[in-house]
């Protein structure tokens, strides 16, 4: 029942056994260690790469929306460019008065004395109908 197995092999009880055990059980205990610290080692440099990463790709969405929208303001903005230099022109030709007096004659109805005005209404655009023929 509670018999106990006696082991084949016994150890030794000499001052160099002990030493080499002391040396085992230290070099295990070194290795265990060494494993602990790699793995803490490898955890904090997997969420560090994983916050570095989400950062790189949260950065370039935001960098790319931001080059539509430059994309965008610099259309606008050519096309802004484009009606001041109408406007700066239509500056000038309001400064002469030939042209304000045909504006006033077109626009205004205005007439000079003895001269008629007949408006002309321009022609309607005829608008193409699609039609599918089956």
């Amino acid at each position: 029942m509670g018999v106990k197995k006696i082991s084949p092999i016994t150890s030794l009880e000499t001052n160099y056994m002990k030493q080499q055990e002391v040396i085992m059980r230290r070099t295990a205990k070194r290795k265990k260690l060494l494993i602990r610290r790699l793995s803490i080692f490898l955890i904090l440099t997997v969420a560090l790469s994983y916050l570095v990463i989400s950062t790189f790709m949260y950065r370039s969405g935001v960098l790319e929306a931001k080059k539509k929208e430059e994309a965008k303001l610099e259309k606008t903005l050519a096309e802004l460019e484009k009606e001041q230099i109408k406007l700066e022109d239509e500056i000038v030709k309001l400064n002469d008065d030939e042209y304000l007096a045909k504006l006033a004659r077109s626009e205004y109805f205005l007439s000079e004395e003895g001269e008629i005005i007949f408006n002309i209404p321009e022609p309607k655009k005829k608008k193409k109908e699609d039609k599918v023929s089956y």
